[in-house]
């Protein structure tokens, strides 16, 4: 009960904030106030036509797009390799991955533009993809590992008994039961380089700005509720996606096989 209680607790809190930058942006007023007065979308047709934040967000959302395929690509075969076999260094292996859980972002993004600067190559958008592929695989690792947990190792053995090679064995046995933790993991490495912000700050550049760093950015300046219904686009836009893979994907789906094991 007392857990029950906490849960909704922190529900609550998590939720109030957005609910009130939501709310906000549809104030009938020239300046941000709470409660909000009156009704308007009059902020979201402006803020729809704000040149520079259109750009930033088809600059975001390519970055996050390749992400997602990267992290994905990149995270398959780690998790396939850390839960099917015991191999030498393979808790090592996985500290590595996982480090980026562990660093601040911060840490990680000065170091890339170190890096990125003594190897003159400068910030690119293949630079900033890089940084973004580092803090969302461990993502994709962590989800995929989940749905292959509960998988019985004895059904691809099956298809190799059957005569079909080890690649075609996981691409036809395998590959379709771990689907939930593939779309689920490449889901939230596109949500998180979406919304990354101390990776992206560092390596931004005054022509190639993403739409959280051009955001934030303006934080020090007065707030206009045409921003603030920018801010509540991005909430709609992840809480769309969220919905999606909830929909498509389940909780349950995604872990249940482990606990049916």
């Amino acid at each position: 009960m007392v857990l029950r209680v906490v849960t909704y607790a922190l529900i609550v809190l998590l939720l109030v904030p957005l609910a009130a930058i939501v709310a906000t942006s549809f104030t009938t007023l020239s300046y941000v106030t709470f409660p909000p007065q009156g009704f308007t979308l009059r902020w979201y047709g402006e803020a729809l036509h704000k040149q520079e934040f259109l750009d930033s967000f088809v600059l975001s959302l390519g970055i996050a797009l390749v992400t997602a395929v990267l992290a994905t690509v990149l995270g398959a075969p780690v998790a396939v390799a850390l839960v099917r076999y015991r191999f030498a260094g393979r808790d090592l292996v996985n500290a590595f991955f996982m480090s980026p859980l562990i660093l601040p972002t911060v840490v990680i993004g000065i170091a890339l533009l170190q890096f990125y600067n003594r190897i003159r190559i400068g910030s690119t958008s293949a630079s900033l993809v890089l940084g973004h592929v580092i803090v969302t695989t461990p993502y994709a690792i962590r989800l995929i590992a989940s749905s292959l947990t509960g998988l019985d190792p004895a059904i691809e053995r099956a298809a190799r008994n059957l005569g079909a090679p080890p690649l075609r064995a996981f691409r036809l046995a395998t590959l379709p039961l771990i689907r939930p933790g593939l779309m689920a993991g490449a889901v939230f490495a596109f949500i998180t380089s979406f919304d990354n912000v101390t990776i992206s700050i560092f390596l931004a550049t005054p022509r190639m700005v993403t739409l959280p760093v051009r955001i934030y950015n303006l934080w020090d300046q007065p707030m206009y509720p045409w921003l603030i219904a920018i801010c509540s686009l991005i909430i709609l836009w992840t809480v769309i996606l969220i919905a999606i893979v909830e929909r498509a994907v389940s909780v349950r789906g995604l872990f249940g096989a482990a606990g049916a094991r």
